[in-house]
């Protein structure tokens, strides 16, 4: 999980520096959601057999379920551009977490949302994002379900 997430966080990175696309601020939260589960990765790596764990599928499940809102919102924002449903000029960090001062290449929201930059297979940005984040959601269901189901014990002699 760790490694897709970085992998796509990577590729967020070569569309905005390589490919010069403008990240708008939709972009940068469903980035961070993102980063939510490449730390939830992190987490769950550090101790896998504690219960940190439970708080690595918290993390997971959280991200992936807001960076899923995120994404489909993105994506009704471009499909049905209007001047009553847009996003925000700028991002809106907490103050004791402004990402966009500490790290701006990452954190700083220059284009506009209902602008369709890119496309592969005829499906945009945040609709590929959907189903990115519908994947890390219902993974992360079946691994919280795995928690509380006792393996069977198997032998070579079937008892």
């Amino acid at each position: 999980m760790a490694f897709t997430a970085l992998i796509l966080e990577l590729i967020a990175l070569y569309f905005q520096h390589v490919m010069l696309l403008q990240p708008c601020v939709m972009c940068i939260y469903e980035r961070c959601a993102l980063f939510g589960v490449l730390g939830a990765a992190i987490v769950g790596a550090i101790a896998p057999k504690t219960p940190l764990r439970f708080v690595a599928i918290a993390i997971w499940l959280y991200s992936a379920y807001e960076g899923l809102m995120l994404a489909w919102r993105h994506t009704m924002i471009q499909l049905h551009p209007s001047p009553f449903n847009t996003c925000d000029f700028f991002v809106n960090f907490p103050s004791w977490l402004p990402l966009d001062k500490w790290a701006p290449a990452l954190f700083v929201a220059s284009g506009d949302c209902s602008e369709r930059q890119w496309e592969f297979l005829t499906l945009a940005m945040p609709q590929w994002l959907i189903g990115i984040f519908a994947a890390y959601l219902a993974v992360g269901l079946l691994v919280t379900i795995s928690q509380f189901v006792k393996p069977k014990r198997r032998d070579l002699f079937g008892r």
